[in-house]
């Protein structure tokens, strides 16, 4: 599995390892440190308040990359208010009741992940997808022809580039334009396979 498309799960899990080894400063977990025979070991010292903000900002900055890809917003707005909600706890926030900020954050950011993985796996359940050379592709491209306006679904072959295309409204002969491979990637609404998978064309 890549590593930009787990950053979020590792912040995540770090965050929560973070506060499972600290049990005096997240008493909500100290029956799971007492559990695994922890009792009151502090496993990071002075640096679990350091480790922990460093674990939350990861979850969010994976969680940013993977909006970057996939276009799912929630998941982000609610890893960084929760992320804002640990570093205020943290750093500004004067109350003996700051642990329960730091709960809501670490509660929110688990929600933003699962939500960001759940989203995601939906959003891969594709019936004209397939894998290009380790890549996931979309095969259906709708094209366009320049000359009638005609449109027409077409499965988009991954071993040979479609450089003629003949329109089948107005016979029209479509070949691809200065600069791209194939007609999909002139008149279609989806790029031809290798392009999709950041490689030269065919």
């Amino acid at each position: 599995m890549k590593l930009a498309s787990n950053i979020d799960k590792f912040g995540t899990v770090g965050l929560f390892l973070t506060a499972l080894f600290s049990p005096c400063c997240f008493p909500l977990f100290a029956f799971g440190a007492s559990a695994l025979g922890l009792g009151s070991f502090e496993l990071f010292g002075g640096w679990t308040m350091w480790i922990f903000q460093t674990m939350a900002v990861i979850s969010t900055v994976g969680l940013f990359i993977s909006y970057r890809k996939h276009k799912n917003i929630a998941p982000t707005i609610i890893a960084v208010v929760s992320t804002g909600l640990i570093i205020y706890a943290y750093n500004l926030y004067s109350s003996d009741n700051w642990t329960t900020l730091l709960y809501f954050g670490m509660f929110g950011l688990l929600l933003a992940t699962g939500l960001n993985y759940f989203i995601n796996k939906k959003s891969m359940t594709c019936k004209t997808c397939t894998t290009y050379n380790g890549k996931t592709v979309e095969l259906q491209s709708t094209l366009t022809c320049p000359n009638c306006g005609h449109k027409k679904n077409e499965i988009m072959p991954t071993d040979a580039c479609v450089y003629f295309y003949e329109c089948e409204q107005c016979k029209a002969q479509l070949k691809p334009l200065q600069g791209d491979c194939c007609v999909f990637c002139s008149y279609g609404t989806v790029k031809c396979p290798p392009i999709q998978a950041g490689e030269n064309c065919c």
